[in-house]
C-alpha cells in the first residue's frame, strides 16, 4: 500500500503550475492563456485488524468470526485491511489575453467568479448574523 501511494505521489509531483495554466492559444489575433484553480488530493491507509475490526459479526450477543459478508468463518487470525482514494476538481477562472497592441489583461470567467464567491458570501452572512445577535442580546 505504501509503495502504491509513493508511486502515485511521484506521478503528481510536477503538476501544480502546469495544470493551472494551459497552453497559449491564438484566437482572432489575440493570444489567450487559460487559467484554472486546480486541486486534488489522495489518501490511503492500512490496518492490521483485530477484535471486531477483523470481521467478527455479533450473532445473538456472541461474537462469531466471519468475513465482511458474515459467512465463511475465520481461523481466528487478524485480517489486514487497506484502502485508498483520491479526487480533485478544476475550476476555470478565466484567461490572460494579449491583444494586438501588446497589453496583457485578465478576463475572468464570470460563472466561476460567482461560484467562488458563494463561500465568501455565506461566511459574511454568518458573521453578520452573529454580530446582530450579539447586539440584540445587549
Amino acid at each position: 500500500m505504501t509503495e502504491a501511494l509513493s508511486s502515485l505521489a511521484e506521478a503528481f509531483k510536477n503538476v501544480g503550475v502546469s495544470r493551472a495554466y494551459g497552453p497559449a492559444v491564438t484566437v482572432e489575433g489575440e493570444e489567450l492563456i487559460p487559467v484554472a484553480l486546480v486541486s486534488f488530493g489522495f489518501g490511503g491507509g492500512q490496518s492490521a485488524g483485530g477484535g471486531d475490526a477483523a470481521g467478527r459479526k455479533a450473532v445473538g450477543g456472541n461474537a462469531v468470526a466471519g468475513n465482511a459478508a458474515g459467512n465463511a468463518p475465520l481461523d481466528g487470525s487478524p485480517e489486514n485491511a487497506a484502502g485508498g482514494g483520491g479526487g480533485g476538481f478544476v475550476l476555470p477562472l478565466g484567461v490572460y489575453c494579449r491583444g494586438r497592441n501588446g497589453r496583457v489583461a485578465f478576463r475572468p470567467n464570470s460563472i466561476a467568479v460567482l461560484a467562488g464567491l458563494v463561500p465568501l458570501v455565506c461566511a459574511v452572512g454568518i458573521a453578520v448574523r452573529g454580530a446582530l445577535r450579539a447586539l440584540h442580546r445587549r
